[in-house]
Order: C-alpha cells, then sequence, then structure tokens
C-alpha cells in the first residue's frame, strides 16, 4: 500500500483524494438507516444480555387464558399456552443471537482459513479447496442442516451450531478467497515477497488485516442470514428443545390459535424479520464503506 506521503503528493496533484476526505463522505453514505438499525441491534442485545435481571414475568408459567391480548400486567399478551409474550421474545433472542454469532464466528475460522490458502497459494491448492467447497454447495442447504441435525440428534443448541457452521464455510471460503485474490498480487505483498519475508508472515502482516474488514461487514449478513436458519430448524421442531423459547419456535407454536390470537405468531415473527433487516442493512452499508475508503487508498 502506497504511503500517506505519496498520497498526499497525488491528492495535490488532482490525484486520489486523502483519506480525510474520503471518510467523511463515507460516513455521510451510511445514512440514517444504518444509525436506526445499528440502535435496534444494540436493543436487541442488551435485552438479551439483560433478561434475567428485567422485570419479566417467567417465560415457562401460564399465567393467564392462552392467546389472551395485550393488558396491564402483559404488554403483549399472552402465547398459545398462556405464558408472557414480551418475556418468551426477549429470551428467545439469546438463542437466536447465540446461534448466529457462533456459527458464523466459526465458520470465519475455517473458511476465512480456507478461503486465504486457495486465493495465496491458487494451483493445486487452490483447486483442492474450492472442489471441496462446491461440492458443500451443491447439497441443498436445508435437506444437509436437516440431515446434521437429525444424525447428531434435535434439540441441542450444539447440533443447530454445528449445522449452521458447516452450511456457511462454503459461501464465506469464497468470498475471502475472492478477496485475496484482489491483494496477493499487489505491490506491497510483492515488496515483502522480495525482501524475504515467509508465505506465513506475508499472509498474517498483509493479507489478512486487509481482508479481515470485509469479511467483518459480510459477517453481519452471515449473521442475519444463520438467524434465519435457526428460524426455519425450530418452526420444524429441531432447534432448542421446549421449553426454551426461539423466535422460530414460537411462530411454530403461535400457529395453533392463529385464526383468533395472530400477535401470538406476528410478534415473534416481527422481531425476527425486524433483527434480520438491522443485520443486513449494517452489513450492506458497512460494504460500501470499505469500498469507498479501499478506492481512496488504491
Amino acid at each position: 500500500m502506497r504511503s500517506p506521503e505519496v498520497i498526499g503528493a497525488e491528492a495535490a496533484a488532482g490525484g486520489a483524494p486523502l483519506l480525510e476526505d474520503v471518510a467523511p463522505r463515507a460516513r455521510r453514505r451510511l445514512g440514517p438507516a444504518f444509525w436506526v438499525s445499528v440502535g435496534w441491534l444494540a436493543i436487541v442485545v442488551l435485552a438479551a444480555v439483560l433478561a434475567d435481571v428485567l422485570p419479566l414475568a417467567s417465560t415457562n408459567h401460564t399465567v393467564g387464558l392462552r392467546g389472551a391480548g395485550p393488558s396491564g400486567g402483559h404488554l403483549l399478551g399472552l402465547d398459545s399456552l398462556g405464558r408472557d409474550l414480551l418475556a418468551r421474545t426477549v429470551h428467545g433472542a439469546r438463542v437466536s443471537l447465540l446461534v448466529g454469532v457462533t456459527s458464523v464466528s466459526l465458520s470465519l475460522l475455517v473458511g476465512g482459513l480456507l478461503g486465504i490458502l486457495a486465493g495465496y497459494y491458487r494451483g493445486g491448492v487452490e483447486r483442492l479447496i474450492m472442489g471441496a467447497v462446491d461440492v458443500l454447495l451443491a447439497f441443498p442447504a436445508l435437506v444437509l442442516a436437516l440431515a446434521i441435525v437429525t444424525f447428531r440428534g434435535p434439540g441441542k443448541l450444539s447440533n443447530v451450531i454445528l449445522a449452521i457452521s458447516i452450511l456457511s464455510i462454503a459461501p464465506i471460503a469464497r468470498l475471502i478467497r475472492a478477496t485475496t485474490l484482489t491483494y496477493a498480487q499487489r505491490d506491497f505483498v510483492l515488496a515483502s515477497r522480495t525482501m524475504g519475508a515467509r508465505d506465513r508472515e506475508i499472509i498474517v502482516r498483509e493479507i489478512l488485516p486487509n481482508v479481515a474488514l470485509p469479511a467483518a461487514a459480510y459477517a453481519l449478513i452471515g449473521v442475519a442470514i444463520a438467524m434465519l436458519a435457526e428460524g426455519g430448524l425450530a418452526f420444524l421442531g429441531l432447534s432448542v428443545a421446549p421449553p426454551t423459547p426461539t423466535w422460530g419456535g414460537m411462530i411454530n407454536e403461535g400457529r395453533i390459535i392463529l385464526d383468533h390470537a395472530p400477535q401470538v405468531t406476528f410478534v415473534p415473527a416481527l422481531a425476527l424479520f425486524t433483527t434480520v433487516l438491522a443485520l443486513n442493512l449494517v452489513g450492506d452499508r458497512l460494504q460500501s464503506f470499505f469500498e469507498i475508503r479501499e478506492s481512496g487508498l488504491s
């Protein structure tokens, strides 16, 4: 990468803009939707973390008629078994966030490593890794997830995380490989190689820092996809066993009284939809931010 002095000289001569000029434009491009989404995600995370200390009703005790509407003591009403809907929605965020963050983190470690190795070494290493990735992508995602969870036993959170992690490895590996390819032949990488740096040093010091930022932006979108996947498995009864609340499981439970108590399904569905939308918006805006910053430095 070019030094700040070179960038400044080019900017003064009408070349690439200064980083100080690029960053404010990138921040303005994020827009209000980005900050609203960040605010919503902060609320969801805090509610999930502090669920045990918040003044909420019990998640598993029947406190009234099933499907009862909102009241002073139960702001969102009761679910299909007469349990407080607000309490179960807040606690249900824990499972969705835990599955999303943990599964994407694991897939980033494995898929990211494979993608960097494929993009840096090329040749036989690339063909071997990307061949395995293509095989993994050839399986229908839902069928593979159902097979993994069923084989290892439904009702366990660890099995759900494992299934979603395996499904996420292939797309992440392809993304990281494509990003690595754009940097592997850059001047600063060639200079390091010429100066005698070993491949491991080049990967850690030169490739990894440049790949990490776009990977982090994509990870947010990956968390959203993982949360939807967990919701789908919970809807099919293959996620965490009842009575632990999950958004997908709550949507499934609300089906039996959907005709006269639609809020039982609508509340967790809205929570899932809003959170996934916020994650997608934040991830998309951050990708744009990194693209702008890179265009100003390349």
